[in-house]
C-alpha cells in the first residue's frame, strides 16, 4: 500500500504546545518523508485547557476575556469563545480557564477548599452575549466541589439543616441539607446548556470523584474520605431537588462533579467527543477524513493506562478501527501502562524524547522534537510497508 494521504489528528501537549501547534509540527515531519502526500490537519480538543481558543479560531469567532473567581478564591482572567460561522449563537467555555489545576498553586492543592465559582461566572458572561447555546468543556480541573461553586455563582444557595447559607468549597458539602434554586439567573431557562465531559466519570462510589481524582488534586487519605462523604450528601440533595438520580449518572463526575451540579439545573451531559468533534463546532469532518486517509497520526502529551478511558487518541483509534484505517501515535512521554493503547488499534507508538533530558528542556524544544519523532515514525511505517513487499522464502527452498 502506498501512502498518499495522511490525516494528522492530535490533542495538545498541556502547558507546552496547543493542539494546532502539535498538528503543524507533526505535518512538518510527515512532509519530510512524504513530500508529495496530501496532509489533512484536524487539531482536536476535548474540552480541556485551550479548547475554547481552538474552537474560536476554527469557526472564525473570538475570545471574550472575563475576570472571574479562581479556584482558590483569587481573581483570574479567563475567557469564553463566541463562535462564528455556522456555529454563531453558541458560546464555548473550558472550565479549566477558570478552575483548572494549573491555577491552583502546589502549596494550596486542597480539593476540599477549591471552588468552581469562576465557572458559574463564565456561564453568566456567556449569557451576557445573548447566545442560545452554552457549551461547558470539562477537563484539567483543579476542583472537586460537585459544581456547588458554579451553582452559587449562578444564584443558588446551599443550606445547612438549620437554614444557614453555606460557603464555598467541598468542605461545606458535609453540612449541606438543601439547595435553594429560586435565585438562579432566569436567562438559564432560555438557553441550551451542554456539559461536554467524559461520560465514564461519575460523582460517587468507588470510581467517583473523591476516590479517583481526589489524590490527583492533592487530597490526603483523610480528605478523600471527607470528600466522599460530602459528595454523597450533595448527590442526595441534588437528586431530590432535580428529580434526577445524579450520583452515578454518566458524566456526573466530570471536572470534579461539575457535571452533576449543572445537570441538576437542566444541563445535558454529553460525550465530549460527540460535542467537540461535531463539524458544527469545529468543521472537522473527522470521520470523512479518516475514511479518506491511508494513515492517521494522533498524539497526546502522555500515553498511559488512562488513555483508553476517554482520551483523544483512544477516540481517534476507535474511529479508525471502524473505518479500517491504520493509526499511529506520538507522545510527549510514555507513562505507566502505556502498552494498553495497542489494544485500541494503535499500530505503533513513539515518544518525542530522544534521550536523557529534563522536563523543562523537553517542553522548550517540544515542537522540533515532535517533528523529528513524526519523521522517524513515518520512516518506520514505510520500512514496514517495504518489508511486507519482500518475498518470503519457504524453509523447503
Amino acid at each position: 500500500m502506498s501512502i498518499t494521504r495522511v490525516l494528522v489528528a492530535p490533542s495538545g501537549f498541556k502547558e507546552c504546545l496547543d493542539t494546532g501547534e502539535v498538528a503543524t509540527a507533526i505535518a512538518e515531519g510527515v512532509r519530510r518523508v512524504l513530500p508529495d502526500a496530501v496532509i489533512d490537519r484536524v487539531p482536536l480538543v476535548d474540552g480541556g485547557e485551550g479548547s475554547a481558543a481552538a474552537l474560536a479560531a476554527a469557526t472564525g469567532g473570538h475570545l471574550l476575556p472575563c475576570g472571574v473567581t479562581g479556584p482558590v478564591g483569587l481573581p483570574v482572567t479567563a475567557h469564553v469563545a463566541v463562535l462564528g460561522g455556522s456555529s454563531r449563537g453558541t458560546v464555548v467555555l473550558d472550565m479549566a480557564s477558570a478552575a483548572g489545576l494549573a491555577l491552583v498553586p502546589r502549596d494550596r492543592r486542597d480539593p476540599t477548599a477549591t471552588t468552581t465559582a469562576g465557572v458559574g461566572e463564565l456561564v453568566l458572561a456567556a449569557l451576557d452575549t445573548g447566545c442560545h447555546r452554552v457549551v461547558v468543556g470539562c477537563g484539567d480541573s483543579g476542583t472537586s466541589d460537585g459544581g456547588a461553586g458554579a451553582l452559587q455563582a449562578l444564584g443558588a444557595r446551599l443550606l445547612a439543616a438549620d437554614g444557614r447559607a453555606l460557603g464555598r468549597g467541598a468542605a461545606a458539602l458535609g453540612e449541606v441539607a438543601d439547595v435553594d434554586l429560586s435565585g438562579l439567573d432566569p436567562r438559564l431557562a432560555d438557553v441550551e446548556l451542554v456539559v461536554a465531559g467524559n461520560l465514564t466519570n461519575v460523582l460517587t462510589g468507588p470510581r467517583g470523584v473523591a476516590r479517583v481524582f481526589g489524590p490527583q488534586k492533592g487530597a490526603t487519605p483523610e480528605q478523600v474520605e471527607q470528600l466522599a462523604a460530602g459528595l454523597e450528601r450533595w448527590a442526595a440533595v441534588l437528586s431530590r431537588v432535580s428529580g434526577r438520580e445524579l450520583a452515578t449518572l454518566p458524566g456526573s463526575g466530570a471536572s470534579g462533579g461539575l457535571g452533576a451540579g449543572l445537570a441538576a439545573i437542566g444541563a445535558e451531559l454529553a460525550c465530549r467527543f460527540d460535542v467537540f468533534f461535531d463539524s458544527r463546532l469545529a468543521g472537522a469532518r473527522l470521520d470523512e477524513l479518516i475514511a479518506a486517509a491511508d494513515l492517521v497520526v494522533t498524539a497526546e502529551g502522555q500515553l498511559d493506562a488512562q488513555t483508553p478511558r476517554g482520551k483523544v487518541p483512544a477516540e481517534v483509534a476507535r474511529r479508525c478501527r471502524a473505518a479500517g484505517t491504520p493509526v499511529v501515535a506520538l507522545a510527549g512521554t510514555l507513562g505507566e501502562g502505556w502498552p494498553a493503547v495497542y489494544d485500541l488499534g494503535i499500530g505503533a507508538v513513539a515518544s518525542i524524547v530522544t534521550g536523557p533530558m529534563t522536563l523543562a528542556q523537553a517542553m522548550t524544544d517540544a515542537a522540533p522534537l515532535v517533528t523529528g519523532a513524526a519523521e522517524s515514525l513515518l520512516r518506520t511505517v514505510l520500512l514496514g510497508e517495504q518489508l511486507r513487499a519482500v518475498p518470503v522464502l519457504s524453509a523447503a527452498a
